[in-house]
C-alpha cells in the first residue's frame, strides 16, 4: 500500500512538471473551467482496492459464519438396550423412538443422505450413508432389542462419527437414549473424536418424569441428562428432552427442517473477479477521463 500512494503521488509530480512546460496550459484551463492536472483520487482509490482484493483472494480468504443448512449427512444412533422396553410410551419407548425416527426421514429432502445405528452395550450398524428413503426405514423398522447388555453412548458416538466419514457433506449424529454411558469407550474419547472430524451430535433423553417398568422385570434406569446436554453443546448440537410421544416427534422435526452450522464460503475467486472487473473500470478512466495529456 504504501509503495502504490509513493508511486502515485511522485508520478503527479512528475507529469505536473511536464504540463507546466506546455504553453498554453493556463489558457486550457480557463476553457475548460477546471484544472487539467488533478490529483487523481478516484483512480487512487480504484487502484488501492484492486491490490486488497488480490492480496485477499490469493490469500484464500474464507467467511464463516452460523446460518441453517441442509446439505447434512445425518446418522440416527437409536438407543436399544433393555430399558426401552419400558412401557412409559404406547407401546413402549423402542416402538415410539422408531416411528419418531421414520416421521424424520420423511421430513428431510429427498437427496439427504442418512445412516442408521442401533446400541446397547456395543454400536451396531444397521444402515449405511444412503438417501433411499425405503432403505432407511426398512432399517429403523429392524431396530430390536439387542442382547449385548449395557448402553455403550460412547462408542455409539464413535461408530456414528466412522459412518459419516464417507460423506462429503455436513455431518450430524441425532443420538437417543433413555440411560447412561456405563460400558464402551468414554464421553470424553466420543466427544474428542466427533470434534477431531466436525461432527455435530444432537441428543434426544427419552422418558416420562415418572419412568416406565420394563415388562415382566424390575429395571429402573436413569436419564443422564447433564450428560446429553454436554455432548451436544461441546459439539455445536441442541439437546431435546422428549418426555411424551408428541415431544420426541417434535424434536425430530425440528432437527429436520432446520439445522443450525458453521458454513465456511470461500470467496477469494469472487475476489479475484471484481479485481479484474476494476482493472478494466481503471483502464477505460485512465483513457478517458483521467487521460493524461503530453
Amino acid at each position: 500500500m504504501p509503495a502504490i500512494l509513493l508511486v502515485h503521488f511522485v508520478s503527479l509530480r512528475k507529469i505536473k512538471r511536464k504540463a507546466m512546460l506546455f504553453a498554453n496550459y493556463q489558457a486550457m484551463e480557463k476553457i475548460f473551467g477546471k484544472k487539467i492536472l488533478s490529483k487523481n483520487y478516484p483512480l487512487l482509490f480504484i487502484r488501492v482496492l484492486i491490490l486488497l482484493f488480490l492480496i485477499f483472494s490469493v490469500a484464500g480468504m474464507t467467511i464463516v459464519y452460523e446460518g441453517y443448512v441442509t446439505n447434512i449427512d445425518f446418522v440416527l444412533a437409536i438407543d436399544a438396550s433393555a430399558s426401552m422396553l419400558a412401557q412409559d410410551y404406547t407401546p413402549d419407548r423402542l416402538a415410539a423412538a422408531k416411528d419418531a425416527a421414520l416421521l424424520f426421514v420423511d421430513s428431510v429432502p429427498g437427496e439427504t443422505k442418512t445412516g442408521v445405528l442401533s446400541f446397547a452395550g456395543a454400536g451396531f450398524v444397521k444402515q449405511e450413508l444412503t438417501s433411499d428413503k425405503e432403505k432407511i426405514k426398512s432399517a429403523i423398522k429392524s431396530v430390536d432389542v439387542e442382547l449385548a447388555g449395557g448402553t455403550a453412548i460412547g462408542d455409539a458416538a464413535i461408530s456414528s462419527v466412522n459412518l459419516l466419514l464417507g460423506g462429503q457433506r455436513n455431518r450430524v449424529i441425532i443420538l437417543l437414549t433413555d440411560g447412561q454411558n456405563n460400558i464402551g469407550p468414554s464421553i470424553d474419547e466420543a466427544l474428542a473424536y466427533a470434534k477431531r472430524h466436525n461432527v455435530k451430535i444432537d441428543t434426544i433423553g427419552i422418558g416420562t418424569e415418572e419412568g416406565g417398568i420394563v415388562a415382566n422385570t424390575s429395571i429402573v434406569t436413569g436419564l443422564d441428562a447433564k450428560t446429553l446436554e454436554m455432548i451436544a453443546s461441546q459439539t455445536g448440537g441442541k439437546y431435546y428432552r422428549a418426555g411424551n410421544k408428541s415431544e420426541l416427534e417434535s424434536a425430530y422435526k425440528e432437527i429436520a427442517s432446520s439445522t443450525m452450522q458453521e458454513i465456511s464460503l470461500d470467496i477469494s475467486s469472487y475476489l479475484m473477479l471484481v479485481a479484474l472487473a476494476m482493472f478494466l473500470v481503471e483502464l477505460v478512466m485512465v483513457n478517458t477521463k483521467y487521460r493524461t495529456i503530453p
